[in-house]
């Protein structure tokens, strides 16, 4: 695969990271239960320090990330369809990386991929555990 290729994956990434970024933080300022509300806090926190790895492996392939981002599907009323939304959101991301991680040939993007997916298969844990706590 060459070079543009992959800065293009990864720009699709960042753009995703960045939208979770976005969602989990208004999520975060809105929800008034205090646990939930401090993991969705701290997965934002991860979902940022994702976008700094992204961007990293775009610029070394001459790249830069694209800011462009696609509807923020912020919390509503209904804080467990928010949370439903949120593990929609880990489980998109997860198979996209996935899917990547088949396709790219290039060992220092796949490596940094794997962690995100260990990351997010977390985050979508944690994201069920409360959710189960909700219902």
């Amino acid at each position: 695969m060459d070079t543009e290729r992959i800065i293009e994956l990864l720009n699709i990434d960042f753009r995703h990271e960045l939208e979770a970024t976005m969602m989990y933080t208004y999520n975060a300022f809105v929800i008034e239960d205090c646990d939930l509300s401090r993991l969705t806090e701290g997965i934002a926190a991860d979902e940022m320090r994702h976008m700094w790895w992204l961007a990293d492996l775009i610029t070394k392939r001459g790249g830069r990330p694209s800011m462009e981002i696609g509807e923020v599907d912020y919390l509503g009323e209904d804080i467990i369809e928010a949370i439903e939304r949120q593990i929609q959101k880990e489980t998109e991301g997860i198979e996209e990386y996935e899917r990547q991680i088949e396709i790219i040939d290039d060992d220092e993007v796949t490596g940094v991929l794997r962690h995100i997916v260990d990351e997010e298969k977390r985050h979508r844990k944690e994201f069920r555990e409360r959710l189960e706590r909700l219902r």
